[in-house]
């Protein structure tokens, strides 16, 4: 089996290209918000992480500067710091490719963080509220990368292997971008979602999701095929597994951690209303 080799220009629009990788940026920020405001529907939602409407646009703007500033970044310290030390014009041509997630997220975090204390609201309770909309969007850029050919996995003999041409090298491989699409994505976030759906203590939905994303990144990249120019590093772990290891480790101590519960007011998700003059029945 072959990859298919998608054209990266989805189309044009006179002298303008309009790339798949690029849509599927949109396609994420546009998934987040949509589910979102879908939540922000419930009063109980709204209550329970501090958001309205305009707020949680505002954590939106705040976040994609977030993932592109810190994606750049982590890019740039985890992946090839002596290049871009030689070459410090680079930095900036995001345009040519090189972004980390670790690095993304870092970003999110601290864009939110910076966001909740110039609103003077709790950060936990925002930051557990976004957590169940990030997977869908990471499985976005995974179909990005698979569509592009690139981050291909390590050879293999399985039946859905494919030759992807961009290698180089003729060899059947894992579609590892496909398995971290369906893995850190689909499944973490249909796992987070449900899980959020009810009242939990400050921290553990984030908590779920560090430790969802540092498991499901950990496994996949024994399938992934290493950065060339990094290779493997000490224990024979890539820097992805480097990454996600201190994910993992936090993941546990926030789901561990005895915090207060979310506001009493979530509840309402799922429990009448019993103040008078609101309506019975549960509010799903």
């Amino acid at each position: 089996m072959i990859h298919p080799q998608f054209d990266p220009v989805a189309f044009s629009l006179g002298p303008l290209a309009v790339r798949w990788y690029g849509l599927m940026y949109l396609l994420a920020f546009g998934l987040f918000f949509g589910l979102g405001v879908l939540r922000l529907r419930k009063p109980a939602f709204q209550q329970a992480s501090g958001l309205d409407r305009q707020s949680f646009e505002d954590c939106l703007f705040w976040g994609a500067i977030g993932v592109i500033v810190g994606g750049r970044l982590g890019y740039v310290v985890f992946y090839k710091p002596g290049y871009f030390l030689a070459h410090p014009e680079q930095i900036f041509a995001v345009w040519q490719g090189g972004m980390a997630y670790h690095g993304g997220l870092l970003g999110v975090i601290v864009a939110i963080l910076v966001l909740t204390r110039r609103r003077r609201i709790a950060f936990w309770p925002v930051i557990d509220f976004i957590a169940p909309l990030v997977p869908w969007g990471l499985a976005a850029g995974r179909l990005g990368n698979f569509i592009n050919g690139e981050l291909w996995g390590r050879p293999s003999s399985m039946p859905w292997a494919m030759i992807f041409p961009q290698a180089g090298d003729n060899l059947a491989r894992h579609p590892s971008q496909l398995y971290q699409m369906l893995g850190e994505g689909i499944a973490l976030g249909v796992i987070l979602w449900i899980y959020s759906a009810r009242p939990r203590r400050a921290a553990r939905v984030s908590g779920l999701f560090l430790l969802g994303y540092g498991a499901a990144r950990f496994v996949v990249e024994y399938f992934r095929e290493p950065d060339a120019y990094l290779g493997g590093l000490a224990l024979g772990l890539t820097m992805g597994q480097w990454l996600s290891v201190p994910m993992v480790l936090l993941g546990v101590g926030l789901l561990a951690r005895q915090g207060p519960n979310t506001p009493d007011a979530q509840v309402a998700v799922h429990e009448p209303s019993t103040r008078p003059g609101s309506p019975g029945g549960n509010q799903q």
